[in-house]
């Protein structure tokens, strides 16, 4: 079998497709660490008020609901602005391309020599894609956009919301189920070393230092239950709560 024909039946896969990938799986590591820390030093905080478990998981699931959709709202509202602003960009190309076909091939050929092609491999470089789909070879070089892979904002805002209510599981489990006598300790330590998790797989997608990653969550999230504790044990021994 040619080289050829083992790449046509397995392709390798495309650096757009992976960065999509990469960038849906940093988006489900970010939500889930924000299910992990904020609902983490919601039942922390009241946990420094009572030992009963009827508030603190009262106020544990409104923090999980509360926050999922918060996540998802926001998530939607961001996807589609971008989906629109990219949606818009291709309207126009598209308008461009049936208005002014000459001078949009002959832009076509500069983005090309821009690149460091020379004047005829340009040329034949632009008659090519041109001839194949002018409308993808305009968006990939002048806008980098894949009209194939607009992120849907239904999409996004259900990862984000599915992402942050796995993270809040850890946290509300570990409060709940261990004895009151140190719930609080080890809530702070399985959190924690979960922080850790995700700021080191964050970091490895995003080809950062794991380390630093890791150990600026760790801290982030310790100071926030530290905070919400404190807080909580304030109220509680002032009477105000």
């Amino acid at each position: 079998m040619s080289s050829d024909s083992a790449t046509q039946l397995h392709p390798e896969p495309q650096g757009t497709d992976l960065a999509a990938k990469l960038n849906w799986l940093r988006a489900g590591v970010l939500g889930a660490n924000d299910g992990i820390v904020s609902v983490a030093a919601v039942v922390v905080g009241v946990a420094g008020v009572t030992t009963n478990n009827g508030p603190i998981l009262a106020a544990g699931l409104a923090a999980v609901v509360g926050g999922a959709i918060s996540m998802a709202l926001g998530e939607y509202v961001s996807v589609s602005s971008q989906s629109d602003s990219q949606k818009d960009l291709i309207a126009k190309e598209t308008r461009e391309l049936r208005e002014q076909p000459a001078e949009e091939f002959e832009e076509l050929v500069g983005l090309y020599k821009h690149k460091g092609l020379s004047e005829e491999t340009a040329r034949t470089v632009a008659k090519e894609l041109t001839e194949n789909d002018p409308l993808r070879a305009h968006l990939d070089i002048e806008l980098g956009i894949d009209p194939e892979e607009i992120v849907s904002p239904w999409h996004a805002a259900f990862a984000s919301a599915v992402s942050f209510l796995i993270g809040s599981i850890l946290p509300m489990l570990t409060i709940l189920l261990a004895p009151a006598s140190f719930r609080v300790p080890l809530t702070f330590v399985i959190v924690l070393i979960a922080l850790a998790i995700t700021g080191w797989v964050g970091a490895w997608i995003g080809g950062g230092s794991r380390g630093r990653a890791s150990f600026r969550v760790v801290i982030g999230g310790a100071i926030a239950l530290a905070a919400t504790f404190g807080l909580g044990s304030l109220l509680g021994t002032t009477g105000i709560a």
